[in-house]
């Protein structure tokens, strides 16, 4: 009897193998590079700026192309029809994430919402931050908080105006700190407000794919860091201490201040009342540093993109300007409240997430099943990255895309609007930003303040122009390459209103 029950399993196991083969010859993988046997295409992918890369390989092979490293197959989507079809109207298979063996296990980034597999854990997080600020209505509600630290942002300007950049992590830091722990920042130097710049700038590195051999290669994640060759494993040590800190201190923090009655209401604190439980504690403190993590750097980024594009373009500022000076006047700064009345400055915060995108070929989603798509077989396991680079510089969907122009998000007679960015550049499907609308908001108010009161140009070094780059670091998060500019208030005008400001915010301090 066994011998017939073991010949019935081999010939059903065989069975199953030929019928899952059958169906890769059927319908194979997509087209791509010819990668190297067994290794595929390790050395095909850069280690910097991959989506140029990309979007080339999408002008010889096609939109949806494939790669192979060590057996795991990549999808890339180099068209915004793919993206859709695949990570929005198939979200529930494609939303995982893949394990990243250093930044992710190692340093502990899969704790965090970004690198979190999909599932019960992941949709906890996100449901916590929808709570608080995923609609329009309930970031009213922090309007005072974004305004007030634009304004402090302003007289910062005053004072420095060569190098905006260091300015704006302490203006991210003091809108979101707040909002996260209740913690008011403190000075330049807050040791928080370090802590989590350089984790946000340890990710960005650690999280580009194949920043690490051991992500290739994971079996080299145990070797002991003496081993020959392992020093890397030192750094990474370091980075996970600093992504522990990150989350840890200020969420201790909350708990501190609440214990002696102390704490202002803030998320985490709000969450923290209501809970008894260690492991809905653990979640709490995870979106806590990713609600802090992730929205200090990317609004740090736009805003950077602001100040090279305005810089670059002054016709987009002088319109920009002549907007506000038009419907809010000389007397007062422009304010939340007045976004629906100023469409340019509205089209200007659209095209600055489109011209330098903050995260330019997103995050990999992975596939949980098999799954077919335009005839093209792809296996459980594969890894999805969305070019969002390529969809927000093709000149098929963005005219002159190189160029700076808000005027492309503003339809007119016999023109159509161009597609709004916000489609590609806060993710897809169930990854997609749940701060997006807050993002959006700090960004607003920071640009329209800036633009009524400074002009904005190129920085002049013993009476010549100091043409800045305008490109993108090579990172995950991409940030304008390190440029200097020159800031000037517009008048004495408004002069007399910065100073006005600079009382209001002394009185209330």
């Amino acid at each position: 009897m066994m011998p017939i029950l073991l010949l019935l399993c081999v010939l059903l196991a065989a069975t199953l193998v030929a019928h899952h083969l059958h169906k890769r010859r059927l319908r194979p993988l997509p087209p791509g590079p010819r990668g190297w046997p067994i290794i595929g295409n390790v050395f095909d992918v850069p280690s910097a700026y991959h989506w140029l890369t990309f979007a080339n390989w999408g002008q010889k092979w096609g939109d949806i192309v494939s790669i192979s490293i060590l057996g795991q197959t990549t999808v890339i989507l180099n068209s915004p029809t793919y993206a859709i079809d695949i990570l929005e109207k198939k979200s529930s298979l494609y939303s995982s994430r893949a394990t990243v063996p250093v930044a992710g296990d190692m340093i502990g980034w899969s704790r965090a919402m970004i690198m979190a597999p999909y599932g019960h854990r992941l949709r906890e997080m996100r449901k916590m931050i929808a709570q608080v600020i995923a609609t329009r209505q309930q970031v009213t509600r922090f309007h005072s908080l974004i305004e007030g630290e634009s304004r402090r942002f302003l007289l910062g300007l005053r004072e420095h105006p060569d190098s905006p950049v260091k300015d704006l992590h302490k203006l991210a830091a003091s809108i979101i700190v707040p909002l996260a722990y209740g913690y008011k920042v403190q000075g330049d130097n807050d040791p928080i407000v370090q802590t989590v710049d350089k984790a946000m700038e340890d990710f960005a590195q650690a999280g580009a794919p194949g920043a690490f051999l051991a992500d290739v290669f994971p079996f080299l994640c145990r070797i002991p860091s003496w081993f020959p060759g392992a020093q890397w494993k030192a750094a990474v040590y370091e980075q996970s201490k600093t992504f522990e800190k990150m989350t840890d201190i200020p969420f201790e923090w909350v708990k501190k201040q609440m214990m002696i009655g102390a704490a202002i209401p803030s998320f985490a604190a709000t969450l923290l009342e209501s809970n008894t439980d260690p492991e809905k504690e653990e979640l709490i403190k995870m979106t806590s540093a990713s609600l802090y993590g992730g929205g200090a750097d990317t609004t740090v980024s736009a805003i950077s993109t602001f100040f090279l594009a305005m810089a670059c373009f002054p016709e987009v500022q002088r319109k920009a300007q002549a907007e506000i000076d038009e419907i809010i006047g000389h007397d007062r700064l422009p304010t939340l409240e007045d976004r629906d009345r100023l469409p340019y400055l509205n089209a200007l915060v659209l095209e600055v997430l489109r011209w330098i995108p903050v995260a330019p070929m997103g995050f990999p989603h992975q596939l949980i099943k098999d799954d077919f798509h335009a005839g093209y077989f792809l296996p459980k396991g594969t890894q999805v990255i969305a070019n969002v680079w390529k969809f927000l510089h093709d000149p098929q969907t963005y005219a002159d895309p190189a160029s700076f122009n808000p005027d492309r998000f503003i339809g007119a007679e016999g023109k159509e609007p161009e597609r709004d960015p916000r489609d590609f550049c806060f993710g897809f499907g169930r990854r997609k930003c749940p701060g997006m609308v807050f993002s959006e908001a700090s960004i607003f108010a920071t640009c329209s303040m800036v633009l009524a009161v400074y002009n904005i140009s190129k920085a002049t070094r013993n009476g010549h122009v100091i043409e800045p780059s305008m490109q993108g670091t090579g990172t995950l998060i991409s940030h304008p390459l390190p440029f200097n500019c020159s800031i000037a208030v517009r008048s004495e005008k408004v002069e007399a209103l910065l100073d006005s400001v600079a009382d209001s915010l002394q009185s209330a301090a």
